[in-house]
């Protein structure tokens, strides 16, 4: 259960979401019948290690519901107090989604990453006003506004969630807690208007680290959440700590460390994703490079060829990580198998 109020959403979001935030995947055993705790275990204890703060319990994968939430009961027993696990917010419909947010509260969950479900076609923010104001008024948890292209909310705003439509949520919507800066994507522009209108109430995350670093020096930024930062193993904690610290020249020298593997992340951005979904199975390789579980995911799952998963492997080798030369083979296996 969450340890503040609905009310003090947006407090506790402010006191308490310090930092950066990954992204763990479920693992599922050998036959794919059922969930790998170890693997699990695996992912946030290493996540911890790592110096993030909390992890985005993925659920858009092929999972039961009920697998869904013991892999949240399984992550925060892992995790501990200290260590937040969000909700994936991301289930068929809206009053899916509300059953599963309760559930997820039930089983430790601290916040929640509020998605849209593909079906959802809103033809006014007043839709998508009443969708988010409904779901949020039907948990305590706080939330995770997250304006993205892939709602298909361009429509009705080219930044897909208007700053106005956010000025209505945020007034209807008290644990409304964070947004999720990423709308007309790319851009930074998203950011920076959040940060100017909404940066007093609201806790604003930048998620893209190519952009996070650059605007930590002009804008004071306390919260990257969430994104596949696992990919880059401990650096995006180590430079969160450095924007607090206001050390920007350590901060610009990791942003060019990583640069190499940057360029050939993005690169890979359209051959690996595709509509309008992110390639989960691309992230968990990503992980499993630098030492998390990896292994199979379920049909119907996007997939990986060994082109795209050593260009993977050699930017991070170009950017000076010691990453050893396993076997392809051994990520669809997993570090614990099961």
């Amino acid at each position: 259960m969450a340890t503040y109020t609905k009310a003090e959403s947006r407090t506790w979001a402010r006191e308490k979401l310090v930092g950066a935030v990954n992204c763990t995947i479920p693992s599922f055993t050998a036959d794919l019948k059922g969930l790998n705790e170890k693997g699990i275990r695996h992912d946030i204890a290493l996540a911890k290690e790592h110096g993030f703060i909390g992890s985005l319990a993925i659920g858009e994968v092929s999972i039961t519901p009920e697998e869904y939430i013991d892999f949240i009961r399984i992550a925060k027993d892992e995790g501990g107090e200290d260590f937040f696990i969000c909700h994936h917010a991301c289930f068929n419909t809206l009053e899916e989604n509300i059953e599963m947010a309760q559930l997820a509260e039930a089983a430790g969950a601290d916040l929640i990453l509020l998605s849209y479900p593909p079906s959802f076609y809103p033809e006014s923010e007043d839709e998508v006003l009443e969708f988010t104001r409904t779901f949020a008024d039907s948990t305590n948890l706080a939330i995770i506004l997250f304006p993205m292209t892939i709602w298909n909310f361009s429509r009705l705003h080219p930044s897909d969630i208007s700053t106005g439509l956010i000025r209505r949520i945020l007034d209807d919507a008290p644990n409304v807690a964070v947004i999720k800066a990423e709308g007309g994507y790319p851009n930074i522009m998203n950011a920076v208007e959040c940060h100017r209108l909404f940066g007093d109430e609201v806790v604003i995350s930048v998620p893209i680290e190519a952009d996070l670093i650059p605007l930590s020096q002009v804008i004071p930024i306390q919260l990257s959440a969430t994104s596949d930062h696992e990919y880059y193993g401990p650096v995006i904690p180590q430079i969160m700590k450095l924007i607090r610290a206001g050390d920007n020249d350590r901060a610009t020298e990791l942003f060019w460390k990583l640069h190499p593997a940057r360029v050939a992340k993005n690169g890979l951005f359209a051959a690996v994703h595709g509509g309008s979904v992110l390639n989960r199975m691309g992230w968990k390789f990503q992980g499993w490079l630098q030492g998390y579980n990896g292994g199979p995911l379920r049909m119907p799952t996007m997939r990986l060829q060994d082109k795209q998963m050593r260009a993977y492997r050699n930017a991070l080798l170009e950017a000076g990580f010691d990453i050893p030369n396993e076997p392809l083979k051994d990520f669809f296996i997993g570090r614990n198998p099961a």
